[in-house]
């Protein structure tokens, strides 16, 4: 199993950046890809980004392709996103997401956390 803590979030003004942060632990040898998503109030949960956990390749939802990265350091665990250039309509609770080798599903889920972009 893969466990996800996440840190990261906070209130900043339009313009301003974060960077959020989400550490594995248990089986994190197994992990494929950190996905990301956030969740605005009344709105479905949407996808941000992934990294592919070895190779580090990425992609990025349209919103936010060339204003957020995502990034990895394999010897802390840890996956980034950064974020840059946020908007009001960039908050949401952030979540991050393991999915494991030979799974197509989501193996494990950060707890989320809030971003609140004021204009």
């Amino acid at each position: 199993q893969v466990q996800l803590v996440e840190s990261g979030g906070g209130l900043v003004q339009a313009g301003d950046s974060l960077r959020l942060s989400c550490t594995a632990s248990g089986y994190t040898t197994t992990m494929s890809r950190i996905d990301w998503f956030r969740q605005a109030p009344g709105k479905d949960r949407e996808f941000v980004a992934t990294i592919l956990w070895y190779t580090g390749g990425t992609e990025y939802a349209d919103p936010v392709k060339g204003r957020f990265t995502a990034s990895k350091d394999n010897t802390e665990n840890t996956a980034y996103l950064q974020m840059n250039s946020l908007k009001p309509e960039d908050t949401a609770v952030y979540y991050c997401a393991a999915r494991l080798y030979g799974f197509t599903e989501y193996n494990a889920w950060g707890q989320g956390t809030q971003v609140t972009v004021s204009s």
